[in-house]
């Protein structure tokens, strides 16, 4: 006979808050995240972590909340798109036009930032490799390439 799995609360820090939340073994970080916290930066694109419209930053880096089960997630730092307030590449997509739709932008931003933290002095084929984790149909790739250079080294 088949088991059926109960929920547990937890404790998730999302955006430098404790938020406790009741989840399932099975249930994956991107719909906790647009579900329970009304957070839907992350984007549902290919649910199968191709395309990076889901990314989050788990202690400060890139992850496919898509392919991530939310109790991973349990003792680490989550920041959404909704967390970066006002972040310096935020202000260089604006200004060097780095999205379209949009539709992939809060997942290229989240790469983007993580990696102006962590590389900071990164060359072009550095922000060549990380911008490869995300799609965006757009083609927007050298506007938010110019982007990402605009805040790097400053």
């Amino acid at each position: 006979m088949l088991e059926i799995l109960d929920t547990q609360v937890i404790t998730l820090n999302i955006n430098g808050e404790e938020r406790k939340v009741a989840v399932k073994p099975s249930d994956i970080l991107l719909y906790t995240l647009r579900n329970n916290f009304g957070l839907t930066g992350p984007k549902p694109g290919c649910e199968n972590g191709d395309c990076g419209a889901c990314t989050v930053l788990i202690d400060d880096w890139p992850v496919k909340s898509c392919l991530m089960l939310t109790v991973e997630a349990i003792g680490k730092k989550i920041l959404t798109v909704e967390g970066l307030k006002d972040a310096s590449i935020q202000k260089a997509f604006v200004e060097e036009y780095g999205f379209q739709c949009g539709y992939c932008t809060s997942g290229f931003l989240m790469v983007c930032h993580s990696l102006s933290k962590i590389h900071p002095d990164a060359d072009d084929t550095t922000i060549q490799e990380w911008l490869q984790s995300n799609i965006c149909r757009c083609t927007g790739y050298e506007e938010i390439s110019i982007a990402v250079k605009s805040i790097l080294n400053k």
